[in-house]
Formats: C-alpha cells, sequence, structure tokens
C-alpha cells in the first residue's frame, strides 16, 4: 500500500473518531414528581403529577415538551370538548435564567365533573442565550375553562426535569468569555461541554500531529527526488 493510501487511511480513522465523540449525548432527562397547589374559582385543590420535559434541537433553538403522566385539579361540572385551555412556564437555571411559555391544544375530548384533568402535552420553543449547563424545571401551570382561571403552583420545590449543554448565540460562556467555545459540534448538533472537551482537544491534536509527520514525510520525499548538481 502507498504512502498516501495510508495516510488517507489514518486521517479517515481519525475523524470517524471524532464523530463518534460528537454524537455522543449532551442532556440529562428525569421524570420528576410535581406537587401542584391550585387556587381554582371554587377553592384549593392539590395533586402530584410526575413531569417530564424533552428538548429537540431546531437550528439555533430547542423545542421543548412538557408531558403530565397524571391529571391536576378538576372541575364541579363537565367540561366540554375544546373548553379548557392549558399553558404553562419552564423555569431556567444553571447557565441561564428566566422562563420559557408553553401551551398546549384544548382538551381533545369531554372531561367528566370531579375527575383529574388531564394536561395534553405542552410545547414552546427555547434560544439560549447563554453557553454552558441549563436546567429545566416545572414551574406555574395555568388551566383556563369557562372563562374561569385556575393557578396551579409547584409547593415542593421539584428539582430540574432536564438539563442540556447549549451554545448561546452569541458564542460566549456565562461569564462573556468567548474563547472556550471551540468544541461546540456541527450544525444540528448539541453542543459538548464538560470531560468529552478533553476528549475532542486530544483527538484534534493526534490530527494536527498527524497532519504534521504526513507534511514532514512529504518534504523529505521531494527534497530525495530534487535532481543533484
Amino acid at each position: 500500500m502507498s504512502y498516501q493510501k495510508r495516510t488517507t487511511l489514518a486521517l479517515a480513522a481519525a475523524v470517524a473518531g471524532s464523530v463518534v465523540l460528537l454524537a455522543a449525548p449532551a442532556a440529562h432527562a428525569d421524570v420528576v414528581d410535581v406537587n401542584y397547589q391550585c387556587k381554582t374559582p371554587i377553592g384549593n385543590k392539590g395533586a402530584v403529577s410526575p413531569i417530564d420535559i424533552k428538548a429537540v434541537k431546531s437550528g439555533s433553538a430547542y423545542k421543548l415538551t412538557m408531558s403530565f403522566q397524571k391529571g391536576v385539579s378538576s372541575s364541579p361540572v363537565e367540561l366540554g370538548k375544546g373548553a379548557m385551555k392549558p399553558s404553562a412556564v419552564i423555569k431556567l437555571g444553571g447557565a441561564d435564567s428566566g422562563t420559557v411559555p408553553v401551551s398546549g391544544p384544548p382538551n381533545p375530548a369531554a372531561i367528566p365533573a370531579n375527575t383529574p384533568i388531564k394536561i395534553s402535552d405542552l410545547t414552546g420553543a427555547y434560544t439560549p442565550a447563554k453557553t454552558g449547563k441549563v436546567t429545566f424545571t416545572a414551574s406555574v401551570l395555568t388551566i383556563k375553562a369557562l372563562g374561569t382561571t385556575t393557578t396551579c403552583t409547584p409547593s415542593n420545590n421539584p428539582k430540574p426535569s432536564l438539563e442540556l449543554d447549549v451554545k448561546g448565540a452569541g458564542g460566549g460562556d456565562s461569564s462573556g468569555d468567548t474563547s472556550q467555545n471551540a468544541s461546540g459540534g456541527s450544525p444540528g448538533e448539541l453542543p459538548k461541554t464538560g470531560p468529552l472537551d478533553s476528549a475532542l482537544a486530544l483527538g484534534t491534536l493526534g490530527g494536527t500531529v498527524l497532519l504534521t509527520g504526513a507534511a514532514g514525510a512529504l518534504w523529505l520525499t521531494r527534497r530525495g527526488q530534487r535532481p543533484t548538481g
């Protein structure tokens, strides 16, 4: 096998290794029990629902989906199809702060009186403002039905349902330093932080050494082929 072919194969192997590293997950999710205390037009009610928050990368933003595994609150009268409209906010923490509004469609079927209200999946969009680990925690839920508004607030200080490694639109980290962003993957992939950065840095260093070695060998070869005299 020629030297050029061996060098090409070595470079391809190095690139393949980097692709495997870039494909590593950069998110952590948990289903978290949230104790909602609801203020309704007919008094206070409470219910615990496991909450799941997922994120899907879409361009420079993420589509968030907040799912309720159990119903919360209830109505003393039947809620007809389409009578109830839910919305909520997701609280940000870690490298970013603030809230993300999420909402869902009206109830697809009638909800009998005095039964837990099943909340449909709520969705919204999050665009990172900072770079780093960002947490997503269930916050206030609002239910509008029959001209009334019910507000449900978590009372148990729930832990985050999701943690993401994100890259801010400006490219800077949470302290404003833009010098630490060389490891943010290619477009459409979740940026990587933490120990993975070290592995990527080593992979890049290895590729640099390999290219330097190839260039040196090529220079020596050409030097040996120069006409004498």
